[in-house]
């Protein structure tokens, strides 16, 4: 099985003390199987970007943690396709979803991965496959 991890996963891994359900699933789930949507890294950077201007110390030490956290997942951060543009269309009809989630979605359904999120109701009309490994 493949998974594609939503950014409040990610978010969560990095807490002082995260989630113990969200904790055991990553811990007990193969690096090879997971994997980031590009969408997922643009989250990632523009909340850096919003943080630089408030807290550039914090923002310095995020921008860190995430350069290091993307060196193992550089193989496997998938980028948005025309297959997955298409997929993307097809779910904003007849009501548009956030973009974001909507190319997150895309991008399960297209690579057949379960999409592992806390946010399971933004994302049950699209389809696709998912966990929520929050306890």
């Amino acid at each position: 099985m493949r998974y594609l991890l939503d950014t409040n996963v990610l978010s969560e891994l990095r807490r002082t003390d995260p989630d113990r359900g969200v904790q055991r699933w990553y811990e007990s789930t193969s690096d090879a199987s997971m994997h980031l949507s590009v969408m997922t890294v643009g989250e990632f950077r523009k909340g850096l970007a919003r943080l630089r201007r408030k807290d550039p110390e914090r923002a310095a030490a995020l921008a860190l943690w995430l350069d290091h956290l993307l060196v193992p997942y550089e193989s496997r951060v998938l980028p948005i396709t025309p297959e997955i543009a298409n997929v993307w269309g097809e779910l904003n009809d007849p009501t548009p979803l956030p973009i974001i989630d909507a190319f997150i979605a895309a991008t399960a359904i297209v690579h057949d991965m379960v999409l592992v999120t806390r946010n399971v109701k933004d994302f049950q009309r699209t389809g696709a496959r998912l966990l929520n490994p929050f306890g």
